[in-house]
C-alpha cells in the first residue's frame, strides 16, 4: 500500500471533502483507480509541470490553479475562498490528484471562461478539464497588440504572445473561442462536433489515466489501425499531391511548411534569422549562427527573438496554437489547417511561398 500514499495525501489537503464516485467506494475498485491515476501525467511528481518553481517555494498565483492542487481548490472556492480566483501562493510538488475533480465545488462547476473571454456552459464533468486545457492567451491578444502597426515594420513593443500549453479546449472550440489569430476577411470553422457520445474531454480520454479510448475511434472510421490515420476531408492541404495518409499528416507537413516560411522571412524581411526550441521559454529565439537550429546555447531567454513585425508575429502565434495542441487533429483539424494555411498566405505577400498548390478547407 505504500505506493498509494500521494493518493491519500492529496485526499488529505482536500480539506476533507473529497467524494470520489459511488464504485470507488469499493477497496478493489478504488485501488483501480489509484493505479490508473498514478500512471498519468496529473501524478506525474517529476514533471516541470509540477517542479518549476521548486527554488521558488511556491507556485504563483496566476500559474497555481492548474500547476498545484491546492491552487485548484483555491481556484473552485473549495477552500473557503472566493470561486474563479487564486487568492494565495500554492504549495510545490502537490499533483493534480482527485480532489481536483470530485469535491462538491468541482461537481457544481459548469462554466469556464476561455482566455478570449468566451464562457463556455454546460460542461458538466468536462468542466475543470477546460479550466486548465484552454491555454493563457488568444488570438485577441495577437490582434490588440499588432493593431496600430506597420505590417511589416520591426518594433521594439512586440514580444512573442504564448498560448501555453495544453489547449486542447480551447481549439475544440474554432473560431467560437478565438485561440487562434483569425485574418481578417476569413471564415473560421466553429465548435468541431463530433458524434454523439464521443465529442467531450471525459467521453474521449479515459479520466484517470487520461488516455484516449481508441477502440471507440477504429471501431467507427473502419480501415485504419492507427488513429493518425483517420481522415474525413479529402483535399490536398499540403500541396504535396499526395492525399493518402490520415488528416494528421496534411496538419503536419503544413505545419513545417509554415516553419519554413516564417524563417525566411525572419531573414529576408525581418533581417534576424529566428529558429524555435520545443521544450524552452519562450520557445522562438534568435538563430545567432545561422545554420537554422536552435543549439542548447542559443535556447535561453537572454537571446530570445526580439524583431517581431505583426505580419511574423501572427503567423508565429498561430504555428505556436498548432504545435501546443499535438491532439489537434482529433480535436478541431479544419481549424487548424486553415490556420496554417492562412498563416501561410499571409507570410506569401513577402517571401516566396507557393500558395497555388494548397487547399483551405
Amino acid at each position: 500500500m505504500t505506493r498509494f500514499r500521494p493518493l491519500r495525501h492529496i485526499a488529505t489537503a482536500a480539506f476533507g471533502v473529497l467524494a470520489l464516485p459511488a464504485a470507488a467506494q469499493d477497496t478493489d475498485a478504488l485501488a483501480a483507480i489509484i493505479e490508473a491515476w498514478i500512471a498519468s501525467p496529473h501524478a506525474d511528481y517529476s514533471s516541470p509541470s509540477f517542479t518549476h518553481w521548486n527554488e521558488d517555494g511556491a507556485v504563483p498565483e496566476n500559474c497555481a490553479a492548474c500547476h498545484s492542487q491546492p491552487g485548484m481548490l483555491d481556484f473552485l472556492g473549495s477552500d473557503g475562498t472566493e470561486p474563479g480566483v487564486v487568492n494565495h501562493p500554492a504549495a510545490i510538488n502537490a499533483v493534480i490528484g482527485c480532489a481536483s475533480c470530485h469535491t462538491e465545488a468541482a461537481h457544481d462547476l459548469d462554466t469556464v471562461s476561455l482566455p478570449s473571454g468566451v464562457a463556455l456552459t454546460g460542461l458538466g464533468p468536462n468542466a475543470t478539464c477546460t479550466v486548465c486545457h484552454s491555454g493563457r492567451a488568444s488570438g485577441d491578444a495577437v490582434a490588440e497588440a499588432t493593431s496600430t502597426l506597420g505590417e511589416d515594420s520591426v518594433s521594439d513593443d512586440l514580444g512573442f504572445i504564448n498560448v501555453h500549453y495544453g489547449v486542447a479546449a480551447a481549439v475544440m472550440q474554432g473560431a467560437d473561442g478565438r485561440a487562434g489569430f483569425h485574418y481578417e476577411g476569413r471564415d473560421y470553422t466553429g465548435r468541431f462536433d463530433h458524434v454523439p457520445g464521443a465529442d467531450t474531454c471525459v467521453a474521449c480520454h479515459e479520466p484517470h489515466t487520461t488516455a484516449v479510448a481508441e477502440d471507440g475511434c477504429l471501431t467507427c472510421h473502419r480501415g485504419v489501425d492507427d488513429i493518425r490515420d483517420i481522415r474525413m476531408r479529402h483535399a490536398d492541404f499540403d500541396g504535396d499531391g499526395d492525399n493518402s495518409g490520415g488528416i494528421h499528416a496534411e496538419i503536419e507537413a503544413l505545419h513545417g511548411r509554415l516553419y519554413e516560411a516564417i524563417q525566411a522571412y525572419a531573414a529576408e524581411v525581418a533581417d534576424a534569422p529566428i529558429g524555435y526550441a520545443k521544450g524552452s521559454f519562450p520557445y522562438f529565439f534568435a538563430d545567432t549562427d545561422g545554420d537554422g537550429t536552435i543549439g542548447e546555447s542559443e535556447a535561453a531567454f537572454p537571446n530570445r527573438y526580439q524583431s517581431w513585425t505583426p505580419r511574423l508575429l501572427k503567423a508565429a502565434y498561430n504555428y505556436q496554437v498548432v504545435a501546443k495542441d499535438p491532439g489537434g487533429y482529433v480535436h478541431n483539424p479544419t481549424y487548424l489547417l486553415q490556420l496554417l494555411h492562412d498563416s501561410l498566405e499571409s507570410l506569401s505577400e513577402q517571401v516566396a511561398v507557393d500558395m497555388q498548390a494548397l487547399a483551405r478547407p
